[in-house]
């Protein structure tokens, strides 16, 4: 019987889902534990990993700019200017406000909703620059830092991993169940064939001839 080397129709696509999501768990894991060590022990309350971080507005100080729950992209930069809306840290907050005055290395943040500027705090407590808003994204982030959000994504994830894989075992005991149908029927063919080669006549044998003198009618 012969064999088809074709591949398993969606097999190459299983295999790189599978490598997709164990890498989201340990980025999501990873992320998550570096945060953590970042806020407890550093005492940094945006982590800036390659330059970029994320930010969560959680007042209406910014409107009608910035809303609540809105999802703010930041990005590090060498130096500010005023207007920049900025994300800085005040002690263990973070604080997301238009930049209105700076003065040498210090400099004056006020939200636009605000009726007053904030204290004059040091260019060094600036995260970075507003590169990008998401509108309501934020919600879903501040669900997923929970501790049954993260418990949700893992479960989930393990949930799609384990389907993808019974999926496979599946098919595969689909296909055992097509060679053995295969089997039985090439053995159904060999035992046919060898029965008719048994009822079949031998060559050696002849048929009966007529008695001599008789005319066979």
């Amino acid at each position: 019987m012969k064999t088809d080397p074709t591949p398993k129709k969606g097999g190459g696509g299983r295999i790189l889902f599978r490598v997709l999501m164990m890498l989201l768990i340990s980025l999501f894991l990873g992320g998550a534990v570096y945060s953590v060590n970042a806020r407890r022990i550093l005492g940094d309350a945006m982590p800036m990993p390659f330059g970029y971080g994320l930010s969560v507005v959680l007042s209406g100080s910014m409107e009608p700019t910035l809303s609540v729950n809105d999802l703010v992209v930041v990005q590090a930069a060498d130096s500010y200017e005023v207007d920049d809306i900025v994300v800085y840290q005040s002690g263990r907050s973070l604080i997301i406000h238009r930049i209105v005055d700076i003065e040498g290395e210090v400099f004056t943040a006020k939200g636009d909703a605000n009726d007053t500027a904030d204290e004059p705090i040091p260019l060094t407590a600036v995260k970075g620059r507003a590169v990008h808003v998401i509108p309501w994204l934020g919600l879903l982030v501040r669900l997923l830092q929970t501790t049954a959000g993260k418990i949700v994504i893992i479960l989930l994830a393990a949930f799609l991993l384990s389907r993808s894989w019974r999926k496979e075992r599946s098919e595969d005991d689909e296909e055992l169940d097509q060679i053995k149908d295969e089997i039985r029927r090439l053995k159904a063919l060999e035992e046919a064939a060898l029965s008719d080669r048994e009822a079949a006549p031998s060559p050696e044998q002849k048929p009966d001839q007529p008695a001599s003198g008789e005319n066979p009618l």
